[in-house]
């Protein structure tokens, strides 16, 4: 059983992965924490206890956590991906939680989760990281309580908000730098340039929505965001990238990694955001007298037509 703590800006894809967790009777997620991204924190909240209710999950408790970034103002949401409200204009699709948000904040909730904990526990953030920096700036101790970190964010080859940056890294690249360059917590990092090659297609899509009521209602979703996928992606599908990660999340070792030292650049200009990730090797480094940044582990590869079945058969049931 993998205890799973979900930081989230909801977000369709987000809307999978955490589908993906309440579908997994391996997991037992303890916790959602929400932090503004897609859209601003109000709407990111809201979606996440509607998703919550989609599974019947009135007893994980759901906390607000940051609506802006640690430093400067978030230049603008990611509606034209996502829609307006998040889920393609549709999250009234969607039943209303009966249970509300927990009466704390974000922060307050992932290090009383944590404390609790009897073993360590997984943190899955799928948006920004401003609440996880603030999270191991404020509490040092919740450390020990972490396994590891899963990360959906960066791109090493290329990004998708500007030429160089991700959507969540470049949300908040101070943010981002604490958590991937200075904190000692094992990390993974699930880039863009592998969710991307994970990408679903319509006969996927036809197959989820014709599993059952929670999936059709996953697919309706994707409306706006599937019609920005096929655009980009010059074919009728879509990405899940969130999903991706929650997948490693929840069966460590479906994606390959490479260890690499990673570094967020937090200039203004237009590198802003991005992830910086050392390939050159250890030895290499060393010998260079230049080894900036933490290593983490960065997932490089994977069994692409495993991972769509892993999802699909997870989120089908």
């Amino acid at each position: 059983m993998t205890a799973l703590i979900i930081d989230t800006d909801p977000g369709v894809d987000d809307a999978f992965a955490i589908a993906l967790a309440c579908s997994s009777p391996d997991v037992d997620l303890l916790g959602v924490t929400t932090v503004f991204g897609n859209v601003g924190l109000a709407m990111t909240t809201r979606n996440a206890l509607r998703i919550l209710a989609l599974y019947g999950r009135e007893d994980v408790p759901v906390a607000a956590g940051a609506d802006r970034p640690l430093v400067y103002p978030h230049p603008h949401r990611a509606r034209y991906v996502h829609g307006e409200d998040g889920l393609s204009d549709r999250s009234n699709l969607l039943p209303e939680r009966a249970t509300g948000v927990a009466g704390t904040d974000a922060v307050s909730l992932l290090a009383r989760l944590l404390e609790e904990a009897p073993e360590p526990v997984t943190i899955v953030p799928i948006g920004p990281l401003t609440n996880i920096a603030l999270l191991l700036a404020a509490h040092p101790g919740a450390r020990g309580k972490i396994e590891r970190i899963v990360i959906m964010g960066g791109g090493i080859e290329r990004g998708n908000v500007t030429a160089a940056a991700e959507f969540n890294i470049w949300s908040d690249p101070e943010a981002a730098r604490r958590v991937l360059a200075e904190e000692d917590v094992p990390t993974v990092l699930v880039p863009l340039d592998l969710t991307h090659r994970c990408a679903v297609d319509a006969a996927w899509l036809d197959s989820l929505a014709g599993s059952g009521e929670r999936g059709r209602l996953l697919v309706e979703l994707t409306a706006t965001y599937r019609e920005f996928y096929s655009r980009t992606l010059g074919r009728d599908g879509t990405v899940v990238h969130d999903a991706v990660a929650m997948a490693e999340a929840i069966s460590p070792g479906l994606l390959a990694t490479e260890t690499y030292a990673v570094d967020v650049e937090c200039a203004h200009g237009p590198a802003r955001g991005m992830t910086v990730a050392d390939r050159r090797g250890a030895v290499a480094r060393e010998l260079s007298g230049v080894d900036d940044g933490r290593e983490v582990a960065v997932a490089v590869d994977a069994d692409l037509d495993a991972v769509r079945e892993f999802l699909l058969s997870r989120l089908s049931s």
